[in-house]
């Protein structure tokens, strides 16, 4: 008799969504977790002192909110297991030395009002944007959360009408080609090509113009859900619906390999030895790198387009810090009250200034120009630290090895220090707020997952040639993986790409498919 019905490696977001509707759907599972916690980059932890609770990775959830998972409520996440969203109005902020700040509020009405203090032209080409958002969202959204269309089908559909050829141009230019045509103003065009950022490119990269859309859809339609206690409040809801219907979850336990027999998976093997059976088939949030080292029996030629598979240059740098008291910008809102986003991007003076911070990471060096984002989340959710204290979230972008041949774990307090002297020149009372912090390197990334290889927070570069159903490549692009049956693939290196998506959903229909499931009947009962 199997240990499970389905055995699911690593505790990660999407590997829990994906084991949380077999285990609704009635089959015995098993999650296990390398690390004494779980969650993967979905976790909240007391880092530097107890009471203040950090978010180690993503700290607000955008694009899962339009997954069904959640849009629908399919598995009581909410309605049943304790999951709580707050939506402030003003996601993120771009906030300038010189004292302007240009927010991006969830009504399009409000954000075009702030642009257009920098130029009137700009706001009004806003507001078209953001029509032109509002409409291809639904498009956009439709494949995010289920397994992707092969690309020549979809390059063939979207080539049938005007629409699809204007998305497939906009899906091809940078996000600099796109703010050149679009917007006058560099403070504007700056806004929005730092949104190129955040998906680790820098905005001059080809293919990243959609991504403003995307962004600006969700944004607006959603909001950035700041969850209620922490990130990890979303992995613990997902345990808890596991847990609920008969499987379990267990940490500390590192698997080193996938079982084989016949050309099917069936179990896996930890570093101390113990083994597990799998009566039905193996989930794995197994890297590609790492794929063929975990799997005997995986053809070759699989094994040699995985490990080929590219990382992005711009690896995560993040500080976090416990807070005597609430961070004070030195730049306030146009009517005088303190700025209050999710998100703060700390902007170079120039445009071409951030651009040349990535130009240099492409190089393997260290960017001249810090690129600090910042996000304190007691101001919406204050259950996070003890009453007057508060938290930063802080982040910029490094290469994953020094280019001065130093290692990072003796040099990153020294970076981490250098960060939060970049945030004196915008916040007024930092250092001095600050009463402890801790820093991850990208190979304390690495280390604290091993889907963010060499620091990679989307496991592999977002380039068009590893998205869709060629993410990581087109031998995995559907979730299966090829000459071992009933081994299936989760992570951030899958479609659709790093980040708070859900999309552990789209490997549970293709494995439910492949049981024999019914996946439009797989819900908890309200």
């Amino acid at each position: 008799m199997s240990d499970a019905d389905i055995i699911v490696i690593g505790s990660g977001h999407n590997g829990l969504v994906a084991a949380a509707y077999l285990a609704v759907a009635g089959k015995s599972v098993l999650v296990l977790e390398r690390n004494p916690w779980h969650g993967g980059g979905v976790v909240s932890r007391e880092l530097t002192r107890p009471g203040f609770t950090h978010d180690q990775h993503s700290m607000s959830h955008i694009f899962i909110q339009g997954n069904p998972l959640l849009a629908n409520d399919d598995l009581g996440l909410k309605s049943k297991y304790g999951l709580r969203y707050v939506f402030p109005d003003v996601p993120m902020m771009s906030v300038w030395e010189d004292g302007s700040t240009l927010p991006l509020h969830r009504d399009p009405a409000k954000s075009a009002e702030a642009i257009a203090r920098f130029s009137e032209k700009d706001a009004q080409t806003f507001l078209k944007m953001s029509d032109q958002a509002a409409q291809w969202l639904p498009m956009i959204q439709a494949g995010l959360y289920s397994p992707p269309m092969p690309l020549g089908a979809q390059t063939a559909m979207m080539d049938q009408s005007p629409e699809g050829q204007e998305i497939m141009r906009t899906m091809g230019v940078s996000t600099f080609d796109l703010m050149e045509e679009l917007f006058e103003h560099e403070k504007v065009q700056a806004h929005f090509g730092r949104v190129a950022g955040e998906n680790l490119v820098s905005p001059d990269e080809k293919a990243t113009g959609i991504g403003a859309y995307v962004f600006l859809g969700f944004l607006e339609k959603y909001g950035f859900g700041v969850p209620v206690g922490g990130s990890g409040s979303l992995t613990n809801a997902l345990i808890a619906c596991i847990e609920d219907h008969g499987g379990a979850v267990r940490a500390s336990a590192q698997v080193r390999e996938v079982t084989t027999s016949g050309g099917r998976a069936t179990g896996v093997v930890l570093d101390s030895g113990e083994t597990f059976t799998a009566g039905e088939g193996v989930i794995g949030a197994l890297h590609p790198h790492v794929l063929p080292d975990m799997v005997a029996d995986l053809p070759a030629e699989v094994g040699r387009k995985a490990k080929r598979t590219h990382i992005t240059p711009a690896a995560c740098f993040t500080v976090h810090a416990a807070l005597d008291a609430p961070l004070k910008f030195k730049a306030r809102r146009h009517d005088g009250e303190e700025l209050s986003a999710v998100m703060y991007e700390l902007m170079p003076a120039s445009y071409e200034g951030m651009r040349r911070a990535f130009d240099e990471l492409r190089y393997g060096k260290m960017s001249p120009t810090p690129l600090v984002g910042v996000g304190q989340l007691p101001q919406h959710d204050p259950s996070r630290c003890p009453e007057g204290k508060s938290i930063f979230h802080a982040w910029d972008y490094v290469p994953y090895e020094r280019p001065d041949g130093r290692n990072w774990d003796e040099a990153k307090d020294e970076f981490a220090q250098g960060m939060i002297a970049q945030m004196a020149n915008y916040i007024e009372n930092v250092p001095e707020v600050v009463l402890d912090y801790h820093c991850d390197s990208p190979v304390d990334m690495e280390r604290t997952s091993p889907s963010f290889f060499r620091g990679d927070l989307h496991g592999i570069a977002t380039t068009t040639y590893q998205s869709g159903s060629h993410r990581p490549t087109p031998d995995l692009g559907q979730y299966r993986v090829p000459g071992v049956e009933r081994l299936y693939l989760v992570g951030p290196f899958q479609h659709p790409g790093g980040g708070v998506f859900g999309a552990g959903r789209a490997t549970a229909m293709v494995m439910a498919d492949d049981l024999g499931l019914d996946f439009d009947e797989i819900r908890v009962a309200s």
